[in-house]
């Protein structure tokens, strides 16, 4: 079983390294290494199915190991492990010289179907640790979508572009989402399997964040580099 659990892991980090993104942009002439947000570049400069096709799979790479590891009853730390793991092969991918996305879709698409496997088989109120995630992921979301799609004198085509000025509730929403998971799961008594896998996402979203391409950001000198930590841990970006 410890030979099958590694295996799981493994093949969970391989799986979250898959660079499905940049083959499909490679596919359409674009290179989207070189843009800041493959996620949106994919959306606007390839297309809005392969964009949607973009965020299924980053969301699939959080859910398949961990069905697998459920639907093949391996044990709840296997299968916490290479939820982390499919986590980090998504942000630290092999195929991608170690420098991949942020975590946020994958992140989600992990505690999705952890909890939803643990509520339909040993822990009935696992899925109030889901719940208590998506409400400030969807209050950041809305706050930063509704008056984009909202604003007048655009066509529907504009109202469905992905872009515009840098969000502050987005970014700020996901990371009370991230925090809210560990501690609500701690609350409700789940698992601690479950608990520190949670707290794990969190602590590595949090690291992503303030580690991606800092260098370069730093070299700028536009600010301090205390205010760049700060916003690149509340707005995931170093200057508003």
């Amino acid at each position: 079983m410890l030979l099958a659990s590694g295996l799981l892991i493994v093949g969970a980090y391989l799986f979250g390294s898959f660079p499905y993104m940049l083959l499909l942009g490679k596919a359409r002439g674009i290179d989207l290494s070189q843009e800041p947000d493959s996620h949106q570049a994919l959306w606007s400069k390839v297309g809005r199915l392969e964009g949607i096709s973009g965020v299924l799979v980053d969301i699939l790479k959080g859910v398949i190991p961990i069905a697998v590891g459920f639907l093949l009853n391996f044990e709840l730390a296997a299968i916490a492990a290479a939820g982390v793991a499919a986590l980090i092969g998504q942000m630290w991918p092999v195929f991608e010289k170690f420098d991949g996305e942020k975590g946020n879709t994958t992140g989600a698409g992990m505690i999705l179907t952890f909890t939803m496997f643990l509520t339909a088989t040993t822990s009935p109120l696992a899925y109030w640790v889901f719940i208590l995630t998506i409400i400030p992921a969807l209050t950041g979301f809305f706050i930063r979508t509704i008056p984009r799609f909202m604003s007048p004198g655009q066509t529907m085509d504009e109202r469905l572009k992905l872009g515009g000025p840098a969000s502050n509730s987005l970014p700020l929403g996901m990371l009370v989402a991230f925090a809210v998971a560990p501690l609500s799961s701690w609350l409700l008594n789940q698992p601690v399997e479950m608990t520190v896998a949670l707290l794990a996402l969190f602590i590595l979203i949090v690291l992503r964040r303030l580690t991606a391409n800092l260098g370069t950001d730093l070299k700028e000198h536009r600010t301090s580099t205390g205010s760049i930590l700060l916003n690149r841990f509340l707005y995931d970006r170093s200057h508003l």
